[in-house]
């Protein structure tokens, strides 16, 4: 069985070599993302960074994947996907390069932008390009097996900032990351993807010809809730296990891999639940179990610190519940037409990534008025929201593609 389908029938219809392409290519572009979370303090140190600078020193990489992302999508639907999906995987690379050699902070942060830039342009086409070469019964799952590139790429970057980071340094460790990177290029040279345009005439005029602002908006507003619940979570965790919890290097390796094995666990089961019960229930189901994970961490920490099977349960949990990530590809490939799909995944999910920016400093901001606890309690209030809103979209499950050639239903 391969993710609850007989083999030989994923075998027969499922594109293999399109999906280890895209799937190195999200995992490398998510580690060099993330990688940051991990080597903040050596880099704040050694360029002299204040704690407001550290703090827009990881926001600035969200910030850019917003432009990143509608202007590679846009690109994508003008001249190709093939050509597009090289060149992000060379932009995000050439941001850690320049972050690695950075003399001071102006330099870093344009390297970190730079990051941003290829990272937005990477997953909406890796994402469009699947969803059209799979089946409509496991669409669902098929993406989320795509972006369970996510917590492969950040049990990468904790082995990186938690083991190689003492040995080298983090200049090496992002020279490093740099290089890898690089791999995914040259594996697409390989690969016959379509690099014809997806529209025949110009693109803004097909969207607004397709009458997707209304769902452009309220898919904006989840990427909002769900990303901020994510990322105002995970910014704090690695200082948090280190000085909080005083876990120590190997404890606080083994705690993020054990969360980042609940989510890729939570990945994959995302894909099976939304393809059988539908993406309104799934991402509903999923978002409450993340709050049930954060609501002990945030009340709860100093006594599940001396509790360790139940602070591992809490950490699985919280992997698990943050697996409806998953979800975004199929659902956003099944709200646009084919001839701008790309151009609006683009926008949708890395508009929300952008608003993630200010992260960090909401973070901050709650930490120094209310304490950890509330700082913990933003990433608790934006998964019950996530839960709530994902029932103004259209269920989708299973539909075929949109197209503007073929009327969609009002909804």
């Amino acid at each position: 069985m391969v993710l609850g389908y007989p083999a030989a029938t994923v075998k027969q219809k499922f594109p293999l070599r399109l999906f280890l392409f895209v799937f190195f290519g999200w995992t490398f572009d998510f580690y060099d993302l993330v990688l940051l979370g991990f080597l903040k303090e050596a880099v704040a140190r050694d360029l002299h960074l204040s704690h407001t600078a550290e703090a827009w020193m990881l926001g600035v990489a969200l910030g850019s994947s917003g432009i990143g992302g509608i202007a590679a999508g846009f690109l994508a639907d003008r001249v190709g996907k093939r050509t597009m999906l090289a060149s992000t995987v060379v932009v995000y690379s050439f941001g850690s390069l320049i972050a690695g050699l950075a003399p001071n902070l102006t330099w870093f942060l344009i390297g970190r932008a730079i990051v941003g830039l290829g990272v937005g342009g990477e997953w909406a086409i890796g994402h469009s390009v699947l969803a059209e070469a799979v089946r409509p019964a496991v669409r669902g799952r098929m993406a989320a097996a795509l972006q369970a590139g996510e917590p492969v790429g950040v049990a990468l970057a904790a082995v990186a900032g938690y083991v190689i980071l003492p040995m080298v340094g983090w200049r090496w460790v992002l020279l490093g990351s740099s290089s890898t990177a690089l791999l995914a290029v040259l594996m697409r040279r390989t690969m016959h993807l379509p690099d014809e345009p997806a529209s025949a005439g110009p693109v803004l005029s097909r969207l607004r010809e397709a009458h997707i602002g209304s769902r452009l908006a309220r898919a904006w507003l989840l990427g909002v809730f769900k990303l901020g619940t994510y990322w105002t979570c995970y910014t704090w965790l690695p200082g948090f296990l280190l000085h909080e919890m005083h876990q120590g290097i190997g404890k606080s390796l083994a705690w993020m891999l054990s969360a980042q094995a609940g989510q890729l666990t939570g990945m994959l089961t995302f894909g099976i639940v939304s393809d059988r019960l539908g993406r309104r229930p799934a991402f509903c189901m999923y978002s409450l179990l993340t709050a049930a994970a954060i609501a002990p961490l945030a009340f709860g920490w100093s006594w599940l610190s001396v509790h360790p099977f139940f602070f591992w349960g809490t950490m699985l949990t919280l992997g698990l519940g943050s697996g409806c990530t998953a979800g975004f590809g199929a659902l956003l490939a099944e709200l646009f037409p084919t001839e701008v799909r790309t151009t609006a995944m683009g926008a949708t999910y890395n508009l929300a990534r952008t608003v993630q920016l200010g992260a960090p400093l909401l973070v901050s901001w709650a930490v120094a008025s209310h304490g950890l606890s509330g700082g913990l309690s933003v990433p608790l209030c934006l998964a019950l929201c996530t839960a709530s809103w994902v029932w103004v979209l259209p269920e989708t499950r299973g539909i075929a593609l949109p197209t503007l050639a073929v009327k969609r239903p009002a909804r």
